[in-house]
């Protein structure tokens, strides 16, 4: 009878790995469309939150420093490695403010989030117009926000505020009706196993803690990060990937992005990514996608909070919106970053940008949300100032300037019916040319960006 069950589950094993829709292969795994719900969604709000929350240090652009040396998250790898050329700023800051003593994992004692409210988080989150939410679960740091029995006594439930902070947001997200998803770093700087035995890492530590994470939470997104060490066969990721297609409880809405190895940014996995406009070192500002994409970037300079920056430091609400329409113009998505602090607080100025951010969707949305770019759209440059959108047959000019002339609208049918949106007066047209309309502080619709809608033109 034994031996007949370990046959049964043999040829079921044999049968299931058989007819599964895809294989471990990224020709295999490349195949699977994104999933829709990704490319209307178009907004979504990035958390960066760990124990680099704490010291909350890293120099600013006005330390003369480039893009991803300005982040926070990255404090105990920068404060720890010689080789690092912030290294000096900070160890300078460590020993002055903390000691020469002070290691990093005495940080957990202070990552307390004692006023870390998820219902709060996620009402600013749905009024800002974010239509997913994607939560550091584990940065390279190894400490997780979640009680992952890979991390025992290094997450967020064993030590520091002994709560499921991963699982307190999820529920709090979802019930607003967003979706919700991790990031996740494959590699950990100081895991003993990763710098001895990467292999065992992989399959004792990584692998386990990635189907912990989505089997318990039942993400949207899975966000990976910290691949360029090795390849992707080093991280078995086209392993994982068919489990999570073909097996995982997600299997159907998960979206993932490029981040999967050394080798695959822009060329195998989900949505490609670009980071404050970059991919690795190369500019994407002049990059024509073709595939679903994602710009992930913070409001300041930094994903993890930073208490050095100022003002001046932080993108105006105008710059968030008109990068925004951007990157929806270009096909794109932004995923806009906050870095709460370790008390469980978001900083009011992120507050108040994606605030502003949510007004003026309000107003514009359905010139953003299950839109598409136009092929037939001017290039875009850094001299843009009218962007396209397209929504079956409508098209959509977005403004991120008030128009002080008529817009000459290149490419569609004769402009019959115009409208601005949010403004109750008429718009006229001459020719292909959209005449805007004369408006007072009274009927100005929003602060930034216009749009006209121009029905049937498509």
């Amino acid at each position: 009878m034994k031996r007949h069950v370990i046959l049964l589950a043999l040829s079921l094993s044999v049968f299931f790995s058989a007819n599964a829709q895809y294989k471990p292969t990224w020709e295999s795994i490349d195949s699977r469309p994104v999933p829709a719900w990704f490319e209307d969604a178009k907004f979504g709000i990035f958390i960066h939150w760990g124990l680099f929350s704490v010291p909350a240090f890293a120099p600013t652009a006005r330390d003369g420093v480039g893009v991803y040396d300005r982040y926070a998250e990255w404090y105990w790898q920068k404060v720890t490695d010689p080789k690092q050329k912030t290294h000096p700023l900070f160890t300078k800051f460590q020993d002055r403010v903390y000691g020469k003593d002070f290691k990093y994992q005495d940080f957990a004692e202070d990552f307390k989030c004692e006023l870390f409210n998820p219902d709060e988080w996620a009402d600013i989150m749905k009024q800002s117009g974010a239509k997913y939410v994607v939560l550091t679960s584990k940065h390279h740091e190894g400490f997780t926000l979640w009680p992952s029995a890979q991390s025992w006594n290094w997450n967020a439930v064993d030590v520091g505020p002994h709560r499921d902070l991963a699982g307190d947001l999820t529920k709090a997200v979802k019930d607003k009706g967003m979706r919700m998803g991790f990031y996740y770093s494959l590699y950990e700087w100081f895991n003993p196993l990763y710098k001895s035995d990467v292999n065992a890492y992989v399959d004792n530590h990584m692998i386990p803690q990635m189907k912990d994470l989505v089997t318990r939470y039942k993400p949207d997104v899975v966000w990976t990060d910290g691949e360029w060490d090795y390849p992707s066969e080093t991280w078995k990721s086209t392993e994982f990937l068919a489990w999570l297609y073909n097996e995982s409880p997600v299997k159907k809405d998960v979206v993932v992005n490029d981040r999967w190895g050394k080798e695959t940014r822009s060329k195998h996995g989900g949505i490609y990514t670009t980071e404050y406009d970059l991919v690795h070192n190369d500019n994407s500002l002049d990059t024509k996608f073709t595939h679903p994409w994602e710009e992930c970037r913070g409001i300041g300079s930094s994903f993890g909070y930073n208490r050095v920056e100022n003002l001046e430091d932080y993108s105006s609400s105008k710059q968030l919106i008109d990068i925004l329409v951007d990157k929806v113009a270009r096909g794109g998505n932004l995923l806009l970053n906050i870095g709460p602090t370790a008390d469980g607080l978001i900083p009011v100025i992120m507050q108040q940008r994606l605030h502003d951010i949510g007004d003026w969707l309000t107003v514009n949305g359905e010139a953003i949300y299950n839109t598409r770019a136009w092929d037939k759209a001017p290039k875009v440059s850094k001299d843009t100032r009218v962007f396209y959108t397209k929504k079956g047959n409508d098209l959509y000019a977005i403004c991120t300037e008030w128009p002080s002339q008529p817009v000459t609208v290149t490419g569609a049918k004769k402009l019959t019916r115009v409208s601005l949106l949010g403004f109750k007066g008429t718009v006229t047209t001459k020719g292909n040319a959209i005449v805007p309309p004369t408006v007072t502080p009274a009927t100005m619709p929003c602060q930034h960006a216009w749009v006209f809608r121009l029905e049937g033109a498509l």
